[in-house]
């Protein structure tokens, strides 16, 4: 799978899972109730320990038709580097960091870098990124993807930070092409109820698809 068919399939599933845990079982645990749901993007954050290890096995084991697996919180090209070999299909940063740009470009794989003023996305597009992250998302709330589309109308964004299925459907009407949810998807880990992880993640998909058909 390429690069313009990771990013296409990444926007037409529309959400991708933050995963953050408090151990490399939990996050495993977090990722398969959310491909279980139907999550096609799964982003195994760098806060978590261990999580080469955690990319690579689920690299290994998940189809990439089914879900794909990435890297989230990468902060330089070290980091983003040991991620694509590991098997990440896809990179995201908090921020930009021009050195991961780099080589996720040289490597022709998607990255994702945060951002949070035009400047910022102007920016984050002349590095090369796929899709930029507008983070935190609800500093601003959808409000800020129609304004960002006034002067930057090609920018794809991918608002992450206070997106909920309460509000999902604003986002995307706004213009979204996808949304990073992460404690309002996942919050079911800390009582080990990770069947209700599956059923958000279905129900945030339903809303993602509701919205683009109008509804």
């Amino acid at each position: 799978m390429n690069r313009a068919e990771i990013v296409a399939k990444l926007s037409e599933g529309g959400l991708v899972a933050v995963v953050r845990a408090d151990s490399p079982e939990q996050a495993l645990k977090i990722s398969e109730a959310c491909i279980e749901g139907g999550v096609v993007g799964i982003e195994i954050t760098f806060t978590v320990d261990g999580a080469v290890d955690i990319i690579k096995e689920l690299a290994k084991k998940v189809d990439p038709n089914k879900a794909l697996i990435g890297a989230g919180t990468v902060l330089d090209a070290e980091t983003a580097r040991a991620a694509i070999l590991a098997g990440a299909k896809f990179v995201v940063s908090p921020c930009l960091c021009k050195d991961v740009c780099e080589i996720c470009n040289r490597y022709q794989i998607p990255v994702m870098p945060g951002a949070m003023t035009v400047k910022e996305v102007k920016e984050c597009l002349e590095a090369g990124a796929d899709i930029v992250k507008v983070f935190p998302g609800e500093l601003f709330g959808p409000k800020i993807i129609k304004a960002f589309h006034g002067p930057l109308p090609q920018a794809r964004m991918m608002p992450t930070g206070g997106v909920s299925v309460d509000n999902v459907a604003e986002w995307i009407k706004a213009g979204a092409v996808a949304v990073g949810a992460g404690g309002s998807l996942t919050a079911g880990a800390k009582t080990g109820d990770y069947e209700s992880i599956t059923r958000v993640a279905k129900e945030f998909i339903a809303n993602i698809k509701a919205a683009r058909a109008g509804k």
